[in-house]
């Protein structure tokens, strides 16, 4: 296994620190974990600045890490290498997935409000709005923890932009963005859940 020596993360080490760093990166020792960050922050911020700006930007970062830090296969899937180039190329396509995703919602957004045309009746729309509410509920205390209930309010219940909902709750856009990513996870586990139940 040959690790790319111009990566400032393991330059200059011999092939054997070379295995040994790779080998603490795959079981995801902090601080091989840590200079990954520190030092590939940047990489990461040009590969998703490419498809995102701004806070969408800032959560699809944010997630690139989390998923590192996170997750073992993830880690394991480099094998040697340009570190940098790999970093960049999980990074962009995380952000072209994220660009697909908000793609999907917003169009089953738009198709959900054209469903409640001149054709459908009060009655059917009232029925539908309560199911809804009902269900929200039920995510809420079944599935959210307490310490998310304001994010979630704001910015899926209100549909504030994250500027306006961080001001608001007091917290950092980017603790709201994670908050909001960790969130969203558990509201699409619960709907897949729901979704299966006769």
């Amino acid at each position: 296994m040959r690790v790319e020596t111009e990566n400032a993360l393991y330059s200059g080490l011999g092939a054997e620190r070379e295995e040994l760093w790779l080998a603490e990166f795959h079981e995801g020792h902090r601080p091989a974990l840590e200079r990954c960050y520190r030092e590939l922050y940047p990489t990461v911020q040009r590969a998703v600045g490419r498809v995102l700006q701004g806070a969408d930007q800032e959560t699809v970062i944010h997630e690139v890490f989390y998923r590192l830090i996170s997750r073992e296969e993830l880690r394991r899937s480099f094998r040697g290498g340009s570190l940098k180039a790999w970093m960049a190329t999980v990074a962009y396509h995380l952000a072209l997935d994220y660009v697909r995703r908000q793609q999907r919602e917003q169009g089953a957004l738009e198709q959900s409000g054209g469903l409640g045309g001149q054709e459908a009746t009060e009655g059917r729309e009232f029925s539908e709005q309560s199911d809804a509410r009902m269900l929200v509920e039920r995510f809420q205390r079944e599935c959210l923890p307490a310490k998310w209930h304001g994010v979630f309010e704001a910015r899926f219940l209100r549909q504030l932009p994250q500027r306006d909902a961080a001001r608001e709750l007091g917290i950092h856009r980017t603790t709201l963005a994670y908050q909001e990513m960790r969130i969203r996870a558990l509201l699409k586990r619960f709907l897949l859940r729901e979704g299966d139940t006769p």
